[in-house]
């Protein structure tokens, strides 16, 4: 019964599609054979399967980036209705359609919808967002964390680079060095944790330099469009705290 009632029917999409780094954007209509619980990713399937846009003319694939399909690895996120988020979450059933798609904007697109993030992995490695230990040999078991820290740390670690929050940060944009909120967030996981808190000071440092936490208008956009709930303007405001402390830390020679 169900195959019946959705026989025939199909989606439009809009994406908006750039051929090179280089090229203008432009937008091409495409329309997909409605399924029932379908996704943006699977529609984007449809096309690539069958690259012929709603005019019958036919053209190339629709470029994307896309890997666990599970919200968990982050490469999908685009602008769906106006909206950063994941493709591979975004039912079909619950957009309002036709449906627009476009890469995000924050990012240099390098084909379609297809981004660069070196912005937001360069500010990764700016921070130190990492545990520095020597891998070569066996360190037997690290130290152990507090249950009431570990619990509010994991949360923080759900982190999956994907990009939204800056995509919706008014601060995050090709005039500012701002390194966004998705760092400063990763400061926190990795100074609260036992061995990381070594370089706790480095973090902080890489923090307090231009397009460093000064650079966060406190707009909020980006703990609304986090796809996993990371409370990251609470990470901020933790942030602004020590990095506080550590400047009058610094003052007074301690």
């Amino acid at each position: 019964m169900a195959e019946t009632t959705t026989a025939g029917k199909k989606v439009k999409f809009i994406v908006t599609r750039q051929d090179s780094p280089e090229s203008k954007p432009y937008t091409e209509e495409f329309e997909v054979p409605y399924r029932p619980n379908m996704n943006v990713i699977s529609a984007l399937m449809e096309v690539q399967r069958n690259p012929t846009n709603a005019q019958g003319n036919k053209t190339t694939p629709v470029c994307w980036e896309s890997n666990c399909l599970e919200e968990v690895c982050g490469a999908c996120s685009m602008v769906i209705n106006g909206k950063p988020r994941q493709a591979c979450s975004a039912l079909v059933d619950k957009l309002e359609q036709p449906v627009r798609i476009a890469p995000m904007n924050t990012f240099p697109v390098v084909r379609d919808l297809v981004i660069n993030r070196e912005r937001m992995f360069s500010a990764l490695k700016r921070v130190k967002a990492w545990i520095p230990i020597d891998g070569t040999y066996d360190l037997g078991p690290g130290p152990r964390m507090a249950e009431s820290k570990r619990q509010w740390a994991y949360e923080l670690s759900k982190c999956m680079t994907c990009g939204v929050c800056l995509e919706s940060c008014p601060n995050v944009n090709d005039k500012t060095t701002f390194i966004g909120p998705a760092a400063i967030s990763q400061v926190r996981l990795f100074n609260a944790h036992p061995t990381g808190e070594m370089n706790a000071e480095e973090r902080l440092d890489a923090l307090m330099e231009d397009g460093g936490i000064e650079g966060c208008g406190n707009s909020q956009n980006c703990v609304r469009s986090c796809p996993k709930g990371i409370p990251l303007t609470t990470s901020i405001a933790a942030m602004n705290k020590d990095t506080t402390k550590h400047l009058f830390k610094k003052w007074l020679g301690m």
